[in-house]
């Protein structure tokens, strides 16, 4: 990906979002490339998919549904229920529809941002991270735990975040997207693994 449609991309992102919004999107931008340097991923796939992960969350939960509809974008129980999550389906959507994005990794980046999934490549990790550490974030659970841990230990810091969100979600009496629940076990089981081997 050119520099140049960065920009334009940022441009455009500047326009779609409310400021506090476009201000978050910024601040995972530049978290996610941070966080490429360290983990040898390429820069500019980290800034678009992190300028790009939230482009659809100021359409309204209607418009989320109706676009979900009109192109055969499934939507299940968890997300009926709570549309606002809809924002990651139709946000890789529009990446690939308004933006030209045809790079699956960074579509993928941006689809599992809020759940995450079994399997997760270092991109799709780095930008669900790089979302609940970024500068701007005051209020998430072990924020400064999971600052540090990421520099050290992508996929234990990626647990961490999964295990803070799910437990959010339950004290919270909101439904647990089952993906969440499975990246977390297979990430556990990952780690597992990988202590036994060490030891």
């Amino acid at each position: 990906m050119k520099t140049a449609d960065i920009k334009k991309i940022r441009k455009k992102m500047e326009k779609m979002l409310d400021a506090k919004r476009f201000e978050h999107t910024l601040g995972v931008a530049y978290t996610a490339s941070a966080l490429a340097m360290r983990y040898n991923e390429d820069i500019s796939r980290a800034l678009t998919a992190g300028l790009l992960h939230d482009c659809a969350k100021c359409i309204s939960n209607e418009k989320k549904i109706a676009i979900c509809e009109k192109h055969n974008i499934p939507i299940n129980e968890v997300e009926r229920e709570n549309p606002f999550l809809l924002h990651a389906k139709v946000g890789s959507y529009m990446a690939m529809k308004q933006f030209n994005i045809h790079d699956q990794d960074v579509i993928n980046a941006i689809l599992n941002h809020t759940t995450g999934r079994p399997g997760m490549s270092q991109l799709e990790k780095i930008i669900y991270v790089a979302d609940y550490i970024e500068p701007g974030r005051r209020q998430a659970p072990n924020l400064q735990q999971i600052r540090k841990e990421v520099f050290q230990d992508l996929d234990r810091a990626m647990l961490l975040g999964l295990e803070m969100s799910i437990e959010g979600l339950e004290k919270r009496g909101v439904a647990v997207n089952s993906y969440s629940v499975r990246a977390r076990d297979h990430l556990k089981g990952k780690l597992s693994d990988h202590e036994k081997r060490q030891a």
